[in-house]
């Protein structure tokens, strides 16, 4: 009896301990369906209907692998039943083979299926689903920060714009912490570039790339690497102004003060923005060496850098080993926490931080310089051509004659003014090429030289009482013969008429 009380009471052990061993199981897995994007919610209903049945054939081929007989069951289902309750769902699925399946044509026909989805159901949850799964084709195909970027700007684009349109999913969540992986690559692309332009001296593009990192991507892990950088290159612009010749003192001067500021400024960031950070002691060392104040960072700062830095996971040997394995990026250190930016970030260029430089030398060279005074107008003379810098003279005005000068012509005011009676003429300009005209009366008012010469005296030589001959003779009167013409000596183009012998003469 004891051996068989033993026995039945070790059975019941192994029955109580296998039904909590399945329970547990069972909650398992109801809890890894709860975060599985192709979990099928109509899975556990129960009917015989053609429809629910070919469904789950496509389901079940689909967890085998054989996705082309899960499509082509897929597309039996929407052809035969348009109206059935499985409708969304097979359709969605269809994606689902392409994205399972893989590869670049795969990946990209999955694109092509989950857009059609939300093009006929963007009102449903599962547009969310569809419009995440978008953006994770494109994740899964990024590449290393150092390496070609399409696929993780599309990457970002999609994941921003899956928060725009559905910011009541249930994947948001997931949907920010990809996007914050996402531009942890983008950030440390921007920032390796930036060093590399830094450690050849061109701090010009150093700049650009590293203002646009702190501005694009504040949740970047190396952000207070970046600021420190940027201060760095700063600092290292004023060396240059020190060392470069002809330069006078007072503006080197003034110039390196205005690029240590900025060095200040960018140190500064650093201990306010990001207390909690790894290299902010650093920050500290470089203001203290400027013999610049170290601020003081707030609770709230403090509290928002910590929780920054605790979310952030440390990168292990491990880590390191697969990121030279595998194809994708290693995205450890990434911020788990905050907000990610959800705006196409603007982005700094080379060309507006030489702008910027060029203002500051000019600032500088301008510092205790006075203006130059503008330089007086002087009216131009009355036979000068106008000058652009001053209004030109009211024209004259005809009038009628017998009135005002007696020549016609009237001088008035300027416009607006009011005319008056002819004035006195001016002195006459000795310089002038041309003298003004001036009416007869005012004639005996002009210099000697320019008085009309006087008319001569008239002399009359005939006294009165005497009576001169006249000049001509009166004509006799009578008809006079004409006389005669000597015509011997004049020439005639008529032949004289031959007489006597000469007749035979030819010539």
């Amino acid at each position: 009896m004891n051996r068989l009380s033993f026995k039945i009471v070790a059975v019941a052990l192994a029955v109580l301990f296998l039904g909590g061993a399945a329970a547990d199981a069972r909650t398992k897995q109801k809890k890894k369906k709860a975060y599985d994007l192709s979990a099928n919610p109509l899975a556990g209903v129960q009917t015989k209907q053609p429809d629910k049945e070919l469904y789950d054939k496509a389901m079940l081929a689909m967890r085998k692998g054989r996705y082309d007989v899960a499509r082509l069951d897929l597309q039996t289902l929407l052809n035969t039943y348009p109206d059935s309750e499985y409708r969304m769902r097979a359709k969605l699925s269809v994606g689902d083979t392409w994205f399972k399946e893989g590869g670049s044509a795969a990946l990209t026909q999955a694109e092509a299926e989950y857009e059609d989805f939300i093009t006929f159901f963007p009102n449903v949850p599962e547009a969310a689903e569809a419009k995440m799964k978008v953006a994770d084709i494109y994740y899964e195909q990024m590449e290393k920060p150092d390496r070609d970027y399409t696929n993780t700007q599309n990457a970002e684009r999609e994941y921003r714009e899956m928060i725009n349109m559905f910011p009541d999913s249930s994947l948001i969540p997931r949907a920010k912490q990809r996007l914050r992986d996402v531009q942890e690559v983008l950030a440390e692309r921007e920032f390796l570039i930036g060093s590399y332009y830094e450690s050849r001296d061109d701090y010009v593009a150093a700049i650009a790339r590293l203002e646009t990192v702190a501005d694009a991507y504040p949740l970047y892990s190396k952000s207070d690497q970046t600021l420190i950088a940027i201060g760095d290159a700063y600092a290292g612009e004023g060396h240059n102004v020190m060392i470069a010749p002809g330069l006078p003192g007072a503006v080197r001067e003034r110039l390196h003060s205005m690029y240590e500021d900025k060095a200040a400024q960018a140190y500064d960031k650093v201990i306010t923005r990001y207390p909690m950070a790894p290299h902010v002691e650093d920050a500290r060392d470089r203001l203290v060496a400027m013999n610049r104040p170290v601020p003081e960072p707030t609770e709230a700062a403090i509290a928002e850098s910590d929780a920054e830095v605790r979310s952030q996971q440390p990168l292990h040997f491990t880590d390191r080993l697969f990121d030279i394995i595998k194809r994708g990026p290693t995205v450890v250190e990434a911020t788990h926490v905050g907000e990610p930016t959800l705006t196409d970030p603007t982005r700094v260029l080379a060309p507006e931080i030489t702008k910027q430089n060029v203002q500051m030398f000019q600032e500088a060279a301008n510092v205790g310089k006075m203006p130059a005074p503008a330089a007086a107008v002087t009216p131009t003379g009355p036979n000068e051509p106008p000058r652009s810098d001053q209004p030109s003279t009211a024209p004259l005005q005809m009038q009628a004659p017998g009135s005002g000068t007696g020549m016609g012509v009237e001088i008035v005011n300027a416009p607006g003014g009011t005319a008056s009676a002819p004035a006195t003429p001016a002195q006459a300009d000795p310089n002038a090429l041309v003298n003004p005209v001036a009416p007869a009366s005012a004639a005996s008012k002009l210099p000697v030289a320019d008085q009309p010469a006087e008319a001569p005296v008239q002399v009359n030589d005939i006294k009165p009482g005497d009576n001169p001959a006249p000049a001509v003779a009166a004509a006799p009167k009578g008809k006079q013969k004409k006389p005669k013409v000597d015509q011997s000596e004049e020439s005639s183009s008529k032949k004289k008429k031959k007489k006597g012998l000469d007749r035979l003469n030819p010539f």
